[in-house]
């Protein structure tokens, strides 16, 4: 599935979609409806990459952490720790996720399309490597501009369909207010502002911090997706413009940046376990 949380953890941070309606829990899917659900789709290796954005930590709080040494890495493994946020994801979706929904979303990512999709989306998520990721995807977007390709308009179709509340730029900033409040509560930094004059900051240049979601969301499909002809991409995007799959989306966009945001207010109390490695 599509999702960029790397890009958008480096740039900014904003507060999560609401969870929208809860499924009465006699329509909620089961548990192993659930589980077949996350390897079928794909979320669960888009979850496991949540731990990539813990890079940008201490990029926001204006720390090194080389000075951590393995420290660093042994801290980021415990509080990003996959399981738990697998168990996380599918308790919530066990009281949010419909059988229609579920059933609806399954079907596309089972057939011959979906799991040739969730193939290269795994392998983006997996790749830590977002530089040439970007570098590569913006040659190719302007390649297709050159040749005067629709595919461009699908590519941004699909972005705003895996978005289509366009909250994504604000559940981003909230996960960084709430990073950098607990890291003041921590003693990590001395923040002289309130979470309010935070949020109405980041407000202030959200008109530039958008477009450049939206351009590396649109680099990064062009990347991944760049081996699928014009229609295997037109498909999908409407696949993924159908009612029960927004739906669909909406939910899983809420869950991730809701842990997401948790993660990092874990990191931000445990970085004051942390004291700077020692030359030897």
């Amino acid at each position: 599935m599509t999702y960029h949380i790397r890009q958008f953890a480096l740039s900014l941070v904003l507060l999560l979609l609401a969870l929208g309606a809860f499924a009465p829990p006699s329509q909620a899917a089961s548990r192993d409806r659930i589980e077949a659900f996350l390897t079928t789709t794909g979320f669960d290796v888009a979850l496991e990459s949540i731990v990539h954005a813990s890079a940008s930590a201490p990029e926001m709080l204006g720390i090194d952490p080389d000075g951590f040494g393995s420290d660093w890495a042994r801290l980021t493994e415990e509080v990003f720790d996959t399981e738990q946020m697998h168990e996380t994801a599918v308790s919530i979706l066990e009281q949010t996720l419909s059988d229609e929904a579920l059933t609806h979303a399954v079907s596309f990512y089972a057939s011959d399309l979906g799991q040739r999709l969730v193939v290269v989306e795994n392998a983006a998520h997996s790749d830590e490597d977002d530089d040439t990721k970007q570098r590569t995807g913006q040659e190719i977007v302007s390649g297709l501009i050159r040749d005067g390709s629709t595919r461009v308009e699908s590519l941004k179709r699909m972005n705003r369909a895996v978005d289509a509340s366009g909250t994504s730029l604000r559940a981003l900033q909230e996960i960084q207010v709430r990073f950098l409040l607990a890291a003041s509560a921590s003693g990590i930094i001395d923040l002289q502002l309130s979470g309010d004059e935070l949020r109405e900051m980041m407000r202030r240049n959200e008109g530039d911090m958008r477009r450049s979601l939206q351009l590396s969301a649109l680099a990064g499909a062009a990347y991944t997706y760049q081996d699928f002809s014009d229609a295997d991409v037109d498909a999908y995007v409407e696949a993924l413009e159908q009612p029960l799959m927004q739906e669909v989306y909406e939910l899983l966009n809420a869950i991730q940046y809701e842990i997401m945001a948790m993660r990092f207010e874990v990191l931000a109390a445990r970085m004051a376990e942390l004291r700077p490695a020692q030359d030897i």
